[in-house]
């Protein structure tokens, strides 16, 4: 069995220090029957009352995996499960996930088809349908628009700045813009809601990853 655990700090603007959110985390992984099993924790270290787990199972033969989300705390509590199968068709590699929410009794599935450089994602419930078209344009650029039954659209480009850092926009017209910046352990996230052309402020995260 191998045994991690590591440390999560995120810095936010704030006069507070103890209000900056932090948390620790250990994990174990393991094989049994075929079935390579890893089980997480995650406790807030200001709130350890309870704790996050994630439960994942991987059979490589029969490629399938399943991923479990629960809570403990006075009790066990099982948030969501969702299964992935997938297959090779024609060159292309195809995944179907089917996924139930059990906090808010919500089902759908996500089918994912990809082929060298285009990832295809389509995301369809009972009352909502969403495909993602990713394109990678080049070695360094990969630019994702999404559409929804709803009239929805958002458009994502992701530039590799070099082998440990990458810089991600996410531009949702009349919602927001989002930055993420990921430089090895660090991200860098910024959200600037907008209105048409206007920019209404933005919030800043910076977090890094410590594994110990």
């Amino acid at each position: 069995m191998d045994i991690s655990y590591g440390i999560e700090a995120a810095a936010r603007p704030t006069s507070d220090i103890a209000s900056l959110p932090r948390s620790v985390w250990g994990k174990a992984s393991t094989d049994i029957s075929g079935w390579g099993v890893t089980a997480k924790a995650e406790v807030d270290a200001q709130d350890m009352s309870s704790a996050d787990i994630e439960i994942d199972a991987d059979n490589a033969e029969a490629d399938l995996s399943v991923h479990i989300t629960a809570s403990a705390g006075s009790a066990f509590d099982v948030k969501s499960v969702e299964a992935t199968k997938g297959f090779d068709a024609d060159g292309a590699r195809v995944t179907v996930t089917p996924r139930f929410n059990l906090d808010t009794n919500e089902r759908d599935v996500v089918v994912n088809y990809n082929k060298g450089d285009t990832d295809i994602k389509l995301t369809a419930s009972a009352d909502s349908q969403e495909v993602t078209i990713s394109q990678q344009v080049d070695g360094d650029n990969r630019i994702a628009p999404t559409l929804s039954n709803g009239g929805d659209v958002s458009v994502e480009w992701e530039r590799k700045l070099n082998d440990d850092s990458s810089l991600t926009a996410t531009l949702k017209p009349n919602d927001s813009l989002d930055l993420e910046w990921k430089d090895a352990d660090w991200t860098a996230n910024v959200n600037m809601p907008i209105d048409g052309t206007n920019i209404n402020g933005a919030n800043v995260s910076i977090k890094r990853d410590v594994s110990f």
